[in-house]
């Protein structure tokens, strides 16, 4: 069934998603082709050389679709030759907080911070609204904005979203190594046996992580928990260290691991093994977990600095169309927030048209929840729990 005729509507939790973060840390290095140049940015004297017209878009690693043979972004291109504004792409954000304590200085100070789009996780998105360090979108000029998804559309932190747009939907649960494990890995039980121990890493962040766990514990992270049932998750995943089946927590940088098989199970991101499959041979499964997986969205930003508003609507605008949306999803393979896009799949690569990590069916759905927003207070102490559960 198409995306534009799907019943699009979701389970209780879904429609909460307000403060769920999914922080990609320590990039994959040299994945998809990409220089070390073009995953460290840009230094200050490329910002002050930059054309005031071109575009300048800050996202995460693996994020849009990229040809390894022209060493450029096809998508990128097309819409540079469309519009003839020149726009660059800059792999630097590794981590929500790391990123936006770089630039949050400027910001503050009302200096060019060296992007013109950024691409936060909802949690810090709605921080940056909050702290007005974002513009306003002039809807004219962002007309495909309508084809976002219904239950994207209206966020508590951005009704109407005047500020935000989701790039991409994040789907956090179990990923293995084939080869090791040829029947899969289907609940936490199999992740965490005796065949596994000492090769599992779990994610650095703490929402998906702890979250997988509490679920499997029973506990619904969308809905109101207490600080008991968050402690015995993070003690679970204390004592899973200490007994040696857990080898490291990381970010992205896990990848490298289960390539290398230092790692053969992991608490992982879809659209990541996607991406390893696409360059391993298809060696790694991926799978939402029978007691639930966790969802969230990365949102475009105009930062309140860009001097380039108007170039930065045009480029969000083109990437809402469904065909563009549709080739970056066929390459990212993450959530595709795209109404539209699930009907040009059929043209651009017919085998991705029911990808449920691409485009969720009502199953997937049900599978999926997001993390509840936490208190100031409790996102101090329970931080504190998991960093200290992880060794820092």
């Amino acid at each position: 069934m198409s995306a534009s005729s799907k019943d699009f509507s979701i389970p209780p939790g879904i429609t909460e998603l307000a403060s769920s973060a999914f922080s990609r840390r320590a990039l994959f290095a040299g994945a998809g082709g990409l220089g070390a140049a073009s995953l460290l940015g840009m230094t200050s004297s490329e910002s002050a050389e930059a054309v005031p017209a071109t575009v300048r878009w800050a996202n995460w690693s693996l994020y849009l679709d990229y040809d390894n043979k022209t060493k450029k972004y096809p998508t990128l291109e097309a819409f540079i030759k469309k519009t003839g504004i020149p726009a660059k792409y800059f792999e630097v954000i590794d981590d929500n907080d790391t990123f936006t304590a770089k630039v949050q200085p400027q910001l503050k100070l009302k200096k060019d911070i060296g992007y013109d789009i950024v691409t936060m996780t909802e949690w810090m998105a709605e921080r940056w609204v909050a702290s007005k360090f974002v513009q306003k979108f002039d809807d004219a000029a962002v007309p495909n904005k309508k084809n976002v998804l219904p239950f994207l559309a209206n966020r508590p932190f951005d009704v109407g979203r005047h500020y935000s747009l989701p790039w991409a939907g994040i789907i956090a649960g179990l990923a293995w190594n084939k080869k090791h494990t040829p029947k899969g890995i289907q609940t936490l039980d199999q992740l965490f046996s005796k065949a596994n121990k000492g090769k599992i890493e779990v994610l650095s962040e703490m929402r998906d992580t702890i979250g997988l766990i509490m679920m499997w514990q029973g506990t619904d992270v969308s809905k109101p928990f207490t600080e008991d049932k968050f402690m015995n998750a993070v003690d679970y995943v204390t004592k899973m260290i200490h007994d040696g089946f857990i080898r490291q927590i990381k970010g992205q940088s896990y990848q490298e691991d289960l390539i290398s098989g230092d790692a053969t199970a992991v608490i992982g991101w879809s659209g990541d093994i996607n991406q390893l499959n696409l360059q391993n041979q298809n060696q790694f499964g991926f799978g939402i977990p029978e007691s639930g997986g966790t969802f969230s969205t990365d949102n475009l930003m105009i930062p309140s600095t860009s001097k380039n508003k108007a170039g930065a609507e045009a480029l969000i605008n083109y990437y809402y169309d469904p065909v563009v949306a549709a080739k970056v999803a066929n390459y990212i393979t993450y959530v595709c927030p795209v109404a539209g896009a699930q009907d040009a799949m059929a043209k651009i690569n017919p085998a991705q048209v029911k990808n449920p990590l691409i485009f969720p069916d009502d199953a997937m759905w049900k599978k999926l929840k997001v993390f509840r927003p936490l208190k100031p207070a409790e996102q101090i102490k329970f931080a504190t729990a998991f960093q200290k559960a992880s060794g820092n």
